[in-house]
């Protein structure tokens, strides 16, 4: 109740995130489910879009997408209201537009849609006003869902691994979001790159934080997650690394670079009131 009244007084529009990358376990959802989570706990209201099929952001917060009557696909393709699709992720403080199972066949179906890139930017923009961050967990592929994830945001977050082959794929992915800025949607910013699976012990590691840095200096956050047995298990549990274990290095992490993207939000804020 106190959070629908919330969001009956709260007018300003959310900023919309999507967390990127077309490579596979580069440690994205883990990224955005705590993200989600610690900015929540911090006050701001939060909807988390998991966006990918597989819905992995989903179940790491404890739900059974097999049993949902009503996912993402129903307001994406179906035209339901996604306030009637929304619901909250207990025990971490935010709202949750779950994927479903038929959200796997809605690229195909999309593709014969006028506008069909612009489908997920619709959706939100019904919802954009009672929110303060959106965060979209994009499916690990540059095809029509991540398209919309793109168009429909503000701003690209890009979570690197910090291995072998962590820059592989990383110019295609940037060439992507260069033509989505071109030809779909001009306001579309790089918010930075986070650096995942750290492991200060590898000199490997160190030299990939090095490269990115160096590559990309000014994008590239200062928060570095580490690689953690215990956020590898928090989704196990159906649980943000917050609510699994608040003390550990990867929850400190990730606190850490929630309190950056926040400085950063304001700095910009004070940027445009001057």
């Amino acid at each position: 109740m106190l959070h629908v009244l919330c969001c009956m007084i709260h007018d300003q529009m959310a900023k919309i995130i999507s967390l990127i990358n077309q490579k596979g376990g580069v440690g994205k959802t883990t990224t955005a489910i705590n993200i989600a989570t610690y900015l929540a706990s911090m006050g701001k209201l939060v909807l988390l879009v998991d966006l990918d099929p597989q819905g992995n952001a989903s179940s790491g917060l404890g739900v059974d997408i097999r049993n949902l009557e009503k996912g993402l696909y129903s307001t994406l393709v179906g035209g339901e209201h996604p306030r009637n699709v929304i619901i909250r992720a207990e025990g971490s403080g935010h709202d949750l537009l779950p994927s479903s199972q038929d959200l796997a066949g809605a690229g195909i179906e999309m593709v014969h849609f006028d506008n069909r890139e612009f489908k997920l930017y619709d959706v939100l923009r019904q919802i954009r006003t009672d929110y303060d961050y959106i965060i979209i967990d994009s499916p690990p592929s540059l095809g029509l869902l991540t398209i919309n994830g793109l168009v429909a945001s503000d701003e690209v977050l890009i979570p690197v691994q910090t291995e072998y082959y962590a820059l592989e794929g990383l110019s295609q992915l940037l060439q992507t979001i260069e033509l989505v800025q071109k030809h779909l949607q001009p306001n579309l910013k790089i918010m930075g790159a986070v650096l995942t699976m750290y492991d200060r012990r590898n000199r490997l590691s160190r030299q990939v934080v090095k490269e990115m840095r160096n590559h990309f200096p000014g994008y590239v956050f200062e928060s570095v997650i580490p690689r953690s047995v215990r956020l590898a298990e928090a989704p196990s549990y159906g649980k943000s690394i917050l609510s699994f274990d608040s003390l550990s290095k990867g929850a400190r992490s990730y606190k850490n670079l929630v309190k950056e993207m926040v400085a950063r939000d304001e700095e910009e804020k004070k940027k445009k009131t001057v």
